[in-house]
């Protein structure tokens, strides 16, 4: 059975048709409330700013935001010392 499904979002005034799992549609639905939210944080500060102009700044906040996520959520120098120390270990058991 197909998940997928149909939802209709508003951004910046104008429509859009997604298709996503039915398991992100609150994740997808709260996304273009953080897109409004920030495009109209520009509004208020740079009233005189096109559309467009406050969606790139928009976007390009919340990039920034989300690799910020990425690298504190990294975990592979973790898993490499892990790993090191299971061979460490496994190379001084079987010495053993």
């Amino acid at each position: 059975m197909d998940d997928r499904f149909l939802i209709h979002v508003e951004i910046a005034g104008k429509s859009y048709g997604i298709r996503i799992n039915r398991s992100e549609e609150q994740i997808a639905r709260e996304a273009v409330v953080q897109i409004r939210r920030k495009m109209d944080q520009y509004r208020k500060k740079y009233s005189e700013v096109d559309v467009k102009d406050l969606l790139a700044m928009a976007a390009f906040h919340l990039s920034v935001e989300n690799l910020k996520l990425e690298a504190r959520n990294d975990t592979s120098p973790f898993t490499e010392k892990i790993q090191e120390l299971t061979d460490e270990l496994e190379s001084y058991l079987k010495d053993k």
